[in-house]
């Protein structure tokens, strides 16, 4: 399939990626229309890809050797015990992951992004109207624009889907995870290699090493629960939403600090709560699933697609592999309705399964914590191998085995 118009909207990871795989496709005139301002401002947070996943997509050319990362090969499961430093450890894994910052990982895709690609800043999409032979945009400034495919690569609140589907949007899943980036790095357990998993009644908290993009490190952590009961959150947690860094008041840092206080291990308690303010941040966790990946002349990849809570391991391997996923349907296909039949077979089963075991895995570490205290390394590995029950390489932690989504 060569040649056409193809707007992409969205211009972060998922949006970059798209737009690599449009040019790849043989896509004539490829349009990204990213919402923010000038460039996208690093959020600030890490990102981990399984070994594996990493290799497929390095092959695949969506990711290269000369990102800064950072190597993780075990996560340590710890409980609080009493005054022990480091708590009691619960269970261990193998973990065969490269850590990235996501500045680092957007930054190399839009690199990628060949220079004949027109990618506009400050777009804003604000409708989108499907007809026969393809789709009109609309833009914030009453600019509009025809384009033979559109591709739906902005994020869990997107327009494209909304017009796809109506009304079909992410769901709350019930807690939230509190964010946050740290310079105190020195003196880290493995030489900083493992990945930190401290865990309390109603939640744990992933902390583990990323790049700091200046030849350092950073600690980056992510600490899953439920909400307090405050006015300082959005008032209704089923509307997509999130609170940026900077936004937290003094309630929801208090709330915050008294939790890592009395649950955490000393020394992890004490790394935590050293992590400058400005840099903490609250993230409402949702699920979403889409009937269909395509519909008429639009396509959904990323988090526009589906949403599968962050504990699986694979957010941005998907995105990454819808895209690899979408330029072998179109490098395949000989029109718009074979390359977006082929895609959708392709990606919907994925992203239905990754979403069923992501919230699995929610229910069994947030949602229903076993009694930690009774649990030692046989008990972990029967319940973490419960999670995974019914999944594979197609599904499993980490993300899927690309052959299979292609």
């Amino acid at each position: 399939m060569r040649g056409g118009s193809i707007a992409v909207v969205g211009g972060s990871i998922a949006g970059c990626a798209a737009a690599l795989a449009a040019s790849r496709g043989g896509a004539e005139r490829i349009t990204v229309l990213e919402r923010a301002d000038a460039r996208l401002r690093d959020r600030g947070v890490g990102i981990a890809l399984h070994s594996d996943r990493y290799d497929e997509l390095r092959d695949a050319g969506y990711v290269a050797p000369e990102m800064p990362w950072a190597p993780l090969t075990r996560r340590v499961w710890s409980a609080r015990d009493g005054d022990a430093d480091h708590g009691r450890v619960v269970g261990e894994q193998p973990f065969p992951f490269r850590a990235y910052s996501w500045g680092s990982l957007w930054g190399e895709l839009r690199r990628r992004v060949p220079e004949g690609v027109s990618y506009r800043s400050g777009a804003v999409v604000t409708g989108v109207e499907p007809d026969g032979d393809g789709v009109t945009l609309r833009l914030a400034d009453g600019h509009q624009e025809h384009f033979d495919l559109v591709i739906g690569a902005d994020g869990y609140r997107s327009v494209v889907r909304e017009a796809m589907f109506p009304g079909t949007d992410a769901t709350y899943a019930g807690y939230i995870g509190w964010r946050g980036t740290s310079p105190d790095t020195a003196g880290l357990p493995s030489d900083g290699r493992d990945a930190h998993n401290i865990v309390f009644p109603g939640g744990h908290c992933m902390i583990y090493r990323i790049p700091d993009g200046l030849g350092g490190h950073l600690l980056n952590w992510v600490l899953y629960t439920a909400p307090p009961r405050t006015d300082g959150l959005h008032p209704d947690l089923r509307i997509p939403t999130s609170l940026p860094p900077g936004r937290l008041n003094s309630e929801l840092t208090a709330h915050l600090r008294a939790l890592v206080a009395e649950t955490f291990p000393p020394y992890w308690a004490a790394r935590v709560l050293r992590t400058p303010a400005e840099t903490t941040f609250i993230q409402p966790i949702y699920d979403l699933e889409v009937p269909h990946y395509t519909s008429g002349r639009m396509a959904l990849v990323g988090d526009a697609a589906s949403v599968a809570r962050p504990h699986i391991g694979g957010g941005s391997v998907k995105a990454l592999q819808d895209a690899t996923a979408l330029e072998a349907a179109w490098t395949a296909g000989g029109g718009w309705n074979e390359v977006l039949e082929s895609y959708d077979a392709r990606r919907g089963p994925i992203g239905a399964a990754m979403v069923a075991l992501a919230r699995r895995m929610g229910g069994a570490q947030v949602e229903n914590t076993p009694d930690w205290s009774a649990m030692g390394p046989p008990e972990f590995d029967v319940w973490w191998q419960d999670q995974n029950k019914g999944s594979d390489r197609s599904s499993g932690f980490g993300g899927h085995s690309i052959d299979k989504g292609r």
